[in-house]
């Protein structure tokens, strides 16, 4: 079933171009044959490393008593900067080769169906074949592509528990920890104990989990520290890490507020423990089975040499160094995880009470606009009276009118023989300005008492609006100091009636 898939997955397959390297670390008994080699590989040399031949042939005399106690032998893509190169269905050697290179150095096939996987992962297991047994590891931590670039790494080891080398496949782009980590294990390989499969697998891990991640952790507890002190005005910063006023006196700049809770919760979910703490479980238990099929404590030390002897000894106490250090991993990694959640609570009562904050100043907006809108038609229905000065001006000419109908009518003789009009006019005035004036008089005494019922309705008007205002943050405030503690509270028992 696994050539099969790995076969149909291949051929799924994009290629991208990624420069090739090799890494050759064979310890042998005597120690002036060891070697450590990095160089380029071209592509029509690949399968000379691949099956040791020609230049990477094993030396022809390796002198009485010398033998081979073990290594590692590694394809290395350190360089990754295609922005491909970790998507899906998407492999950097052409498939032939990678073909090739899985079935020479019985790589696990099935790495070929982890092309889609994100995040740290981690997966060992035994081969079928009792005869040379040969134990799988994928190892991997890829993620999508940001700002255009591909971040991550992979590999995939094989070790023989025959001739003791470790066989693999490892690729990274600059950014990641893969030259920090082959530097580190050809420093280990001095040491006789490169062999060990486990052996860059924990170092990528140390690597992955450095000091600077903690850090990250507390550079986002003092965040939170700043934004508890701008949101609940929490007294636990320095004057000079306080968050500027931009909005006034008394007044949140919400909008950076609520950027900085998120850009803060993103820093605080930066690599999860709770990923890590399982990827550790599965390291653990890769080196409980290289333990028990490599046989540390059963192995006939009558047999052995005094070379082999110290070889079996130095990976065993490395093997012993690697379970010291992934259990610090899994220790340090509950106190990280503790930690963050508490910053996580925290974060979370922040933006509740932020967002609560951006409530209450979207109500009160709202009451301002519903304020307004009430003058507005306050003020509406107070102008219409204006349209009552026609009625005034219409009251100005009508006494004259009146009286010019009055003296039009027979009570005047207007002939030419009879007395000239002239002499009696100012009749007309006589009775015409003192109803005008009456009637100008009667309407600024009424105008002026309308006003001043205006001056009293809009008075009326305000108080109504503030005091709505009030009853509506009154009833906010009551509902979130219900809903919304920073701490838990305990209820006691009823007491027994």
């Amino acid at each position: 079933m696994d050539e099969y898939l790995f076969s149909l997955f291949l051929d799924k397959c994009r290629v991208v171009d990624e420069a090739t390297s090799y890494l050759e670390i064979l310890n042998y008994s005597d120690a002036s044959y060891n070697s450590c080699e990095q160089h380029s590989l071209t592509l029509d040399e690949f399968e000379n490393f691949l099956h040791r031949r020609g230049v990477f042939a094993p030396p022809e005399k390796l002198g009485r008593g010398n033998k081979l106690l073990g290594g590692l032998r590694l394809v290395v893509q350190v360089d990754a900067s295609h922005p491909d190169t970790f998507s899906p269905e998407v492999v950097s050697l052409p498939k032939d080769l990678y073909e090739s290179m899985v079935r020479a150095m019985r790589l696990p096939p099935k790495g070929i169906e982890t092309t889609a996987v994100v995040g740290p992962f981690f997966w060992s297991a035994f081969d079928n074949d009792d005869g040379d047994p040969h134990l799988h590891i994928i190892h991997r931590k890829s993620d999508v592509r940001k700002k255009g670039k591909t971040r991550g790494w992979e590999m995939m080891l094989s070790h023989s528990f025959r001739t003791g080398i470790t066989s693999g496949y490892i690729k990274g782009t600059p950014s990641s920890d893969v030259i920090k980590a082959l530097t580190h294990v050809k420093a280990c390989g001095a040491a006789q104990a490169s062999s060990h499969p486990m052996l860059l697998p924990a170092i990528l891990l140390a690597h992955d989990l450095s000091p600077a991640n903690d850090q990250k952790q507390r550079d986002a507890r003092d965040w939170v520290r700043r934004l508890e002190n701008a949101v609940s005005l929490r007294d636990e910063v320095q004057e000079c890490e306080m968050y500027f006023q931009e909005g006034g006196a008394g007044m949140l700049e919400i909008d950076g507020l609520s950027r900085d809770l998120v850009e803060c919760h993103g820093h605080v979910m930066w690599k999860r423990p709770q990923a890590y703490a399982a990827l550790c479980g599965e390291m653990v238990r890769a080196m409980e089975a290289f333990k028990t099929r490599w046989g540390f404590f059963a192995v006939d030390e009558e047999r052995l040499d005094a070379s082999e002897r110290s070889h079996r000894v130095a990976v065993g106490r490395l093997h012993g160094s690697i379970l010291s250090r992934i259990d610090f991993y899994r220790v340090k990694l509950k106190g990280l995880e503790n930690y963050i959640h508490t910053t996580l609570e925290r974060l979370k009562v922040q933006r509740e009470a932020l967002y609560n904050i951006m409530s209450q100043r979207e109500a009160r907006l709202n009451l301002q606009i519903a304020g307004e809108q009430r003058r507005i038609a306050h003020a509406s229905k107070r102008d219409s009276t204006a349209m009552k000065t026609l009625s005034l001006l219409g009251a100005l000419f009508l006494p004259g009118t009146y009286l010019a109908s009055v003296f039009g009518m027979t009570f005047f003789n207007f002939e030419d023989d009879a007395q000239p009009v002239a002499a009696d006019l100012w009749i007309y005035f006589a009775i015409t300005i003192p109803i005008t004036g009456l009637i100008v008089a009667a309407w600024v005494w009424t105008e002026r008492r309308r006003e001043a019922q205006h001056r009293r309705d809009d008075a009326d008007l305000e108080r109504n609006i503030e005091q709505m205002e009030k009853e509506i943050m009154f009833h906010l405030r009551k509902r979130t100091m219900s809903k919304a503690h920073t701490w838990n509270t305990v209820t006691a028992p009823p007491k027994a009636g």
